[in-house]
């Protein structure tokens, strides 16, 4: 199932079941979205994502940032992250976000994708360092690109596109009876910068 501009509606849940993602649309100014993407770029400590996968080393392409109230740690595939302080665009960032969702978040994994090659397999955020069917806010600055959502038991997928200066909120039991990804695709040549807010447990 494809979502179009019809369902481009935040009090719609976009899941026929078993959880709740609401899309939010284009919630910054263009203006504000070129700003915002420019200090990502420049000013985030990022890193190339590491897996440790069957005993095997594995650095992504990608590249990934964690930052949050404390120094938490987040771990996922087998890797631990200590979280770094908030920088000043990621503190209003995450007042517009927690304004707009009417939620709140201590923690903020950032994922940046150089073009449409790098992307994310088919996957859920339910870590046990997470909060238990915590809210978490996906915004997107730069490419547009699809994102996918899939049914663990059922097989149902959804996919609708996240354009730049885009919210999505995904809450509820989302996490536990849902996958989600981001497909790689040779049609996009620009690095897309993806905020997932979200809160540790502690």
């Amino acid at each position: 199932m494809t979502l179009f501009e019809s369902f481009n509606d935040p009090s719609v849940n976009l899941l026929p079941k078993d959880g709740e993602v609401n899309y939010f649309g284009i919630v910054f100014s263009k203006s504000d979205t070129d700003y915002f993407f420019k200090e990502l770029w420049e000013n985030i400590a990022w890193k190339n994502d590491e897996a440790l996968i069957f005993g095997k080393h594995f650095i992504t392409k990608r590249k990934v940032a964690w930052y949050g109230d404390k120094p938490f740690e987040y771990s996922y595939s087998n890797k631990t992250k200590i979280a770094l302080p908030w920088t000043d665009a990621l503190k209003t960032i995450k007042a517009i976000t927690e304004t707009t969702t009417k939620e709140t978040y201590n923690s903020c994994l950032l994922n940046l994708y150089h073009d449409g090659n790098e992307g994310m397999a088919w996957h859920s955020d339910a870590e046990k360092d997470l909060k238990k069917d915590g809210a978490i806010a996906s915004l997107s600055f730069g490419a547009e690109r699809k994102f996918g959502f899939k049914h663990k038991i059922d097989q149902t997928k959804i996919t609708l596109p996240l354009e730049n200066g885009s919210l999505l909120l995904m809450k509820g039991t989302t996490q536990t009876h849902w996958l989600h990804r981001l497909p790689p695709t040779t049609k996009i040549t620009t690095p897309r910068i993806n905020l997932t807010f979200r809160t540790i447990q502690y």
